[in-house]
């Protein structure tokens, strides 16, 4: 993520895309999977203009490592109001859970930043411990060129999720639903999912680097253990529920994994999160995509294709819970 603040850093340089086979979700790598794969490929990239309509339909494997990114935190400060949300209208940081498969389940979903949040920039400015130094607590997120923010985005995201994990069973909860004037602080996000003893958090995000970077990936918790921060009894089944999410964005939204982060895997490891370094439970970001390319704004703005990367996340959180 070119995240700038707490949990995120500055644009990279665009690395060299991989045309080959982009594996990236979780399982073995079987014949049908690996000729789904090379069928997206040739498509290449035919499915843009349509709000990203057309869905791989593969199952493919991520790799086993992923480099980890360096990291240098700043994000740009916006406060866009142009409102393309079209969430489910699903009241409540907190919602119980119904009958389904996921009975007895709980599920944090993180919206990153809070639409509130470039109000209060002494608030969200001041520095919070993380365990292996100290950040802001927050940041006001990125947004498109047009204004649509990353704040209103992971919301309206994470509303539709959090109506298909209901109807799952499970029990689901927020760090912050716009309730708030402003954050919660990365230290808090993480507290919120560790007291609720959550079996899995994922965090809802958009990244905002140079035009031509594109496509998603997931951030998976490195080994830290400094301070108040110990992911040492979480990285295996972090990595567990991120290469599952992965693999179900990959097949519902149909990609195309990070150009620029990730060596072409979808996956990146981080160290310097203080959402990831903190949380004593299974815990990964997504980055839905980049909302300064072109390519990827067409779907980040679509309601449709929001609702495809809401289902995505969710088949991965309920492979993972389901073991």
């Amino acid at each position: 993520m070119s995240y700038v603040g707490p949990d995120f850093e500055p644009p990279r340089p665009p690395r060299h895309p991989l045309r080959g086979p982009l594996i990236v979700a979780v399982g073995a790598l079987v014949p049908g999977a690996l000729v789904g794969w090379l069928v997206w490929q040739a498509v290449g990239d035919s499915d843009e203009g349509r709000d990203g309509s057309a869905a791989a339909q593969t199952s493919a494997s991520a790799p086993s490592s992923v480099l980890p990114a360096p990291s240098d935190d700043g994000k740009e400060q916006t406060g866009g109001t142009a409102g393309q949300s079209g969430g489910d209208e699903d009241p409540g940081s907190s919602a119980p859970a119904g009958s389904g498969s996921l009975q007895g389940k709980v599920v944090v979903i993180d919206p990153g930043h809070n639409p509130g949040n470039f109000r209060h920039p002494s608030d969200i400015n001041r520095k919070v411990n993380i365990g292996t130094n100290w950040k802001e607590c927050d940041t006001t997120g990125t947004s498109t060129n047009a204004g649509y923010t990353e704040a209103e985005f992971t919301l309206d995201v994470s509303h539709r999720l959090r109506t298909i994990l209901k109807k799952a069973g499970a029990t689901v909860k927020f760090t912050q639903d716009g309730d708030r004037a402003w954050g919660p602080c990365v230290d808090e996000r993480a507290e919120i999912g560790n007291k609720a003893e959550a079996d899995a958090v994922v965090s809802i995000h958009a990244d905002g680097s140079a035009a031509g970077n594109r496509g998603f990936h997931v951030i998976l918790p490195g080994s830290v253990h400094s301070g108040a921060a110990d992911t040492r009894p979480i990285v295996a089944s972090s990595r567990d529920l991120g290469e599952r999410v992965a693999g179900g964005f990959l097949r519902t939204t149909g990609g195309p994994p990070s150009n620029y982060i990730g060596d072409g895997t979808g996956l990146d490891v981080r160290t310097d999160l203080g959402g990831l370094n903190l949380s004593t439970v299974p815990k990964v970001f997504i980055e839905c995509g980049n909302m300064r390319d072109t390519k990827d704004v067409s779907r980040l703005t679509s309601g449709a294709w929001r609702q495809k990367a809401a289902q995505g996340i969710s088949e991965g959180i309920v492979s993972f819970l389901r073991g």
